[in-house]
């Protein structure tokens, strides 16, 4: 009886050891396989990045860096670029914002202050007034009518005044000089108010003349005049619009004395001539533009040679 209990009770055991053998190893085979199945779906993503990206990702023994930054100068396509092609891109961009600034160079500036004189006429009562004048080469002067002429007191009566003597001023002394031509004015504040004055020939340079000039509106402008007599003097302003008696408005100084100076554009050609201000405002001025007519009887008067770029002058200094 009981060896038969025996014999049951190992079967069982037997049974049992068996059966757990046999789930671990199952288990085993099992797990191995799920292992596997992930490997190959990371694999296989991985596989599908690498086609995405064109290049091999982090992890698979490829060399990765951080992403925090680097002080210290970043050199940019400008400093990376040759001298040349460097110094063209810095020419372009001073040209731009000069041209959208409405600027003139500084020494193109003194060099046109060099071409406007100081201008006095005394009268047949002793009196005398100053102007400006500017020069167009061999002697001659464009400049005002009025400061040379004595026009009507007013439309109805005839001035008494004659003007008597006509003197530039050059290094300090005072030249004289003679009317040679005028403008069609009687009155001041005309368009033909302009007067062409000969001296003798003076080492002075000569203004290139642009009768084309548009006076667009806000266009700058540069004015150049002897202000109350104390020398040529330089202003800034701004065109307004055009008048109905063929004149100019602009927003500059219109001090005494700047009559028959220059009003200059971006590139120092003379393209005008302040001749008059509004009443009682120094501020608004009126600009007569230069015509060719101003020119006709000023003997074989050739313009200077075209002023070249100031960024090209710039850069050959």
């Amino acid at each position: 009886m009981v060896a038969r209990r025996t014999v049951f009770f190992s079967s069982i055991l037997a049974t049992a050891v068996s059966s757990f053998t046999l789930g671990v190893i199952q288990s085993r085979s099992t797990g191995l396989a799920s292992s596997a199945s992930y490997d190959a779906k990371l694999e296989a993503i991985r596989t599908e990045v690498r086609e995405q990206l064109g290049k091999p990702v982090a992890g698979d023994g490829v060399k990765t860096a951080g992403t925090s930054g680097k002080t210290g100068h970043v050199k940019d396509d400008a400093d990376n670029a040759a001298p040349a092609t460097r110094a063209r891109m810095v020419a372009e961009i001073k040209q731009e914002i000069q041209s959208e600034m409405g600027l003139l160079p500084v020494h193109l500036l003194r060099d046109r202050r060099a071409s406007f004189v100081e201008l006095y006429a005394t009268d047949n009562l002793g009196k005398t007034n100053y102007g400006t004048a500017g020069y167009l080469g061999h002697g001659y002067f464009v400049t005002v009518k009025h400061a040379v002429v004595a026009l009507m007191d007013d439309v109805d009566r005839p001035s008494t005044r004659k003007i008597t003597s006509v003197r530039v001023v050059y290094k300090g002394k005072e030249i004289p000089a003679r009317v040679i031509d005028t403008g069609d004015a009687d009155v001041e504040v005309h368009n033909g108010d302009w007067a062409v004055i000969k001296t003798r020939d003076l080492d002075l340079p000569a203004l290139r003349v642009d009768t084309a000039f548009g006076y667009d509106f806000a266009e700058p402008i540069f004015r150049l005049g002897n202000d109350y007599s104390k020398g040529i003097i330089l202003s800034t302003g701004y065109v307004g619009q055009r008048t109905s008696n063929g004149l100019v408005t602009c927003l500059t100084d219109g001090h005494p004395g700047v009559s028959g100076g220059g009003v200059l554009n971006q590139r120092g050609d003379l393209v005008g001539i302040p001749i008059g201000r509004m009443q009682g405002d120094y501020r608004f001025s009126f600009i007569l533009p230069i015509r060719a007519e101003m020119m006709r009887k000023v003997p074989a008067y050739e313009p200077p040679a075209p002023i070249q770029p100031v960024v090209a002058a710039e850069q050959q200094q």
